[in-house]
């Protein structure tokens, strides 16, 4: 008897007996509601085991199939080779495997091309992210969120990470208007159509909730338990403190003058052209009437410098004008739009 290796028929031939082609449904693997769970990593063969027995306790009693994504990211410990014998062991077992250490969020941006669930979940693979929090997820979504970021209240980290980390996500609240307690908190639930609209790269992952506020995604959050690393080392260094405030700096501008750059840079350019022209006048009303020698003073190279300066924030305005108009034609082109959330017609 041949079997196909496709997982969604059985071609059967019997020797002796001519039925002609016949299919057989195979058990459901890609049920209509799935879940998948993505999960990057970098050197942590230790913890994989008993993570996907985590994820099998917690998700099987639901009525939803699900599927766990792993990523390794460039894993130097053996990981790939546990997560052969697991993809070997399991039919909802997912392994991608990158060519070296790209990071986090292109390790994500993978699995989350290969995931195949109109939900995807997203945790950490040291242990530290609880999977039995994962329902309490997906049942904060089924209330309508688009996503749901996990706030670990109780957080079993360092002090110095905990301090930091507060005046990260404060800094963040502030600045974005996102009100999330934990940013970066790596369990997060998401509706698989906001990453149809999201680009994973660089630190943006850390982000995804205030791109998806931006883009107009319903965001919320929910505690979650937290656990101490038992595992392996955390990879949270200084440079990744030097780095926030830059990341930072660019989801804020990304977020409010992505569309309308002429606000940001017409508004500085306006400003500094006037300064400079007040001050230009200034000198100018000193020399006719009051015969006041005005070439060697410095206020006069200030002046023209503030005129100067301004004209090149203008017209740095008027071109990411032009870039975004022509983004959103090519936009409008592929008809892409993900403003929308439902069309009634």
């Amino acid at each position: 008897m041949a079997v196909s290796s496709d997982p969604q028929r059985l071609d059967l031939e019997l020797p002796g007996l001519d039925l002609g082609p016949q299919q057989v449904a195979a058990p459901d693997r890609t049920p209509r509601h799935l879940v998948s769970v993505v999960i990057p990593l970098l050197n942590e063969r230790e913890t994989l085991g008993t993570l996907y027995a985590e994820l099998h306790t917690a998700l099987e009693p639901i009525d939803l199939g699900w599927e766990v994504v792993f990523v390794d990211d460039g894993s130097t410990d053996g990981s790939y080779q546990e997560l052969v014998r697991l993809h070997s062991a399991h039919l909802n077992v997912r392994v991608v495997r990158l060519r070296r250490n790209f990071g986090k969020a292109a390790a994500l941006d993978a699995g989350i091309a290969v995931a195949q669930g109109d939900v995807i979940v997203t945790m950490d693979a040291d242990l530290q992210d609880d999977a039995a929090e994962i329902p309490n997820l997906l049942a904060k979504l089924d209330e309508g969120y688009d996503l749901v970021s996990g706030w670990k209240c109780d957080r079993q980290d360092p002090f110095v990470r905990r301090f930091v980390s507060k005046i990260y996500n404060g800094a963040t609240r502030v600045a974005t208007g996102v009100k999330l307690h934990d940013m970066n908190c790596g369990l997060k639930a998401y509706r698989a159509e906001v990453f149809e609209h999201i680009e994973l790269y660089g630190e943006r992952h850390r982000f995804v909730p205030v791109l998806a506020h931006h883009l107009g995604f319903s965001v919320t959050e929910l505690p979650v338990n937290h656990r101490p690393r038992t595992n392996g080392k955390s990879r949270f260094g200084i440079e990744r403190y030097l780095r926030s405030p830059f990341d930072l700096l660019t989801i804020v501008f990304m977020g409010r003058y992505r569309y309308r750059p002429l606000h940001l840079f017409g508004g500085v350019g306006v400003t500094s052209s006037i300064a400079g022209s007040a001050i230009l006048l200034y000198l100018t009303l000193l020399k006719v009437f009051a015969d006041a020698g005005i070439g060697n003073r410095p206020l006069l190279l200030l002046g023209i410098l503030l005129v100067v300066v301004g004209i090149q924030f203008l017209s740095l305005g008027l071109i990411g004008e032009m870039l975004t108009s022509q983004h959103q034609e090519e936009t409008a082109v592929r008809g892409t739009h993900a403003q929308v959330r439902d069309v009634l017609r």
